[in-house]
């Protein structure tokens, strides 16, 4: 007796695939199994229904596609075809057969249907026809059951899978950096605390200070903006890693590009310059975009079809000129246009929409810090293109950035998308322990909250590299969302947390 069988005698063995009397959609449209009897359970999208036969559309999640139901209303039971309503929860036995209607190549003529769960038609707020975006922020809990989100979630796993393959396999090490920690690493001070202190008393020292030495750390403490200080130990002693997780910024923002609550993807590697930065982060983004297309084409073409009809009521300045599968594309057939910030500047100011006032941030010289009309126009009207500019101010950039030769900038890097602007961030760090004291001086942030991350540079230290990537950032390039909110299951943002 087998492992399998000694543990789990209760499921079917086939092909060496545990299944327990179901038949998932996505495989019967693989290779559908004409004339034979499949189980299928699923949610009710739709029904039909006429004196002699009920059709049910019904979706099981696993792929965007419904599979129809053929039911003889005499083979029901009794009230069974009154409670069958869009949002019901079946179990279907029945043949696969061709079909003979519109629409479909094949279908299931039913021989047993049971109602797993109903679904009161009268509260039910899921219709079979169309709901806005906002709507459905509304009822977050019921619309990964919608078309839209049920295929936005499947890519979005798809893309999570995507990035621990691609890191794995070039012998990444994956990295679990704090979720509560008590540095800012971007120093922008937009941090959620966290404390136990009781609200109605919190205590104060003799300055008037808030006194943290009785909290549950004993320090301020605060969620992550990022992982990436913590990334770079474990990179100066594994030499390659990346993090994935959850980073919370507190930033009072109601655009469709921020969340309080997003995921982060932040690899960072001993011994990479900024050349080698640049290499990986091409690479790791055509990665991506070739898995989508790949694996997710099915959702991806939905979700194209779904924004053309939206664009057609917008003005035609204002509608993309590529589709999302072509704007992918354009990702994969491009190879990533590099200049520096020097040379964007001067291509910005002397461009057409800074002359006439086109741009809502006029552009007039070096130490502009750029908007995502400036990236966009770079990428999509200049260059027609992906975009990484790189060598930007250090006036405004992050303190960790290594420092160039000139003392105006540093080896920072940001890649451009059509679309979107920016999507990812990164540099190389600076790895003098003497440099990154006097930076972390200079913009006065509290040593004693670093002390750590300063003596990596006193034992062993070596050039290093990482960048960024914002998870729903991705999402929304890959799906062609226009707003964040829409390509996470449950947003955060200010005044919202309902689920």
């Amino acid at each position: 007796m087998d492992s399998f069988t000694k543990f789990a005698p209760h499921l079917i063995k086939t092909n060496n695939v545990a299944f327990k009397e179901r038949n998932k959609v996505t495989e019967i449209y693989k290779n559908p199994p004409i004339g034979k009897k499949v189980i299928i359970k699923g949610w009710v999208r739709t029904k039909r229904e006429s004196k002699n036969v009920i059709f049910i559309n019904l979706n099981d999640g696993s792929t965007i596609k419904n599979i129809q139901i053929v039911a003889d209303p005499d083979k029901l039971k009794k009230d069974q075809a009154i409670k069958i309503t869009t949002g019901a929860c079946l179990s279907v036995t029945g043949e696969v057969v061709e079909s003979q209607g519109k629409g479909q190549s094949f279908e299931v003529i039913a021989d047993q249907v049971t109602i797993l769960g109903e679904s009161h038609p009268d509260e039910y707020p899921l219709q079979p026809k169309k709901h806005s975006l906002e709507f459905l922020r509304e009822i977050a809990h019921l619309r990964p059951r919608t078309n839209t989100f049920s295929a936005i979630l499947r890519i979005r796993h798809a893309m999570t899978f995507a990035i621990h393959k691609f890191f794995n396999d070039k012998g990444f090490v994956n990295f679990h950096s704090p979720i509560i920690t008590s540095s800012d690493a971007e120093g922008a001070g937009e941090m959620f605390r966290v404390t136990t202190l009781p609200p109605n008393s919190v205590p104060v020292n003799d300055s008037g200070e808030l006194d943290f030495k009785d909290d549950f750390f004993g320090k301020e403490a605060s969620l992550t903006v990022s992982g990436q200080l913590e990334g770079e130990l474990a990179a100066l002693a594994l030499g390659e890693i990346y993090t994935f997780g959850p980073t919370f910024r507190a930033e009072n923002s109601n655009t469709t590009r921020h969340l309080a609550e997003f995921w982060m993807i932040e690899p960072e590697m001993a011994f990479y310059d900024l050349e080698d930065n640049m290499n990986l982060t091409e690479e790791f983004l055509k990665y991506l975009v070739q898995y989508a297309l790949d694996n997710c084409l099915d959702d991806l073409e939905f979700l194209k079809n779904r924004a053309l009809d939206e664009e057609k009521n917008k003005p035609q300045n204002e509608r993309n000129e590529l589709d999302l599968i072509e704007r992918l594309k354009f990702i994969l057939e491009n190879p990533f246009e590099r200049i520096s910030y020097s040379q964007a500047i001067d291509i910005l100011k002397d461009s057409k929409p800074n002359k006439k006032g086109k741009f809502q941030f006029p552009i007039e010289g070096f130490g502009a810090d750029l908007q995502s009309e400036h990236e966009r126009y770079l990428v999509e009207k200049h260059f027609k293109k992906p975009v990484i500019l790189f060598d930007y101010p250090k006036d405004i950039k992050a303190f960790y950035m290594k420092q160039n030769s000139d003392g105006k900038t540093v080896k920072a890097m940001d890649v451009l998308f059509p679309g979107i602007g920016e999507i990812v961030g990164g540099s190389q760090r600076e790895e003098d322990y003497d440099k990154l004291l006097s930076r972390v001086k200079e913009l006065n942030i509290p040593q004693e909250s670093l002390w750590w991350y300063l003596e990596t540079r006193k034992f062993g230290s070596c050039p290093h590299s990482g960048f960024g990537l914002g998870f729903e950032r991705l999402m929304l390039f890959v799906t062609g969302m226009g707003n964040i909110r829409d390509v996470i299951p449950f947003p955060r943002t200010p005044g919202n947390a309902e689920f």
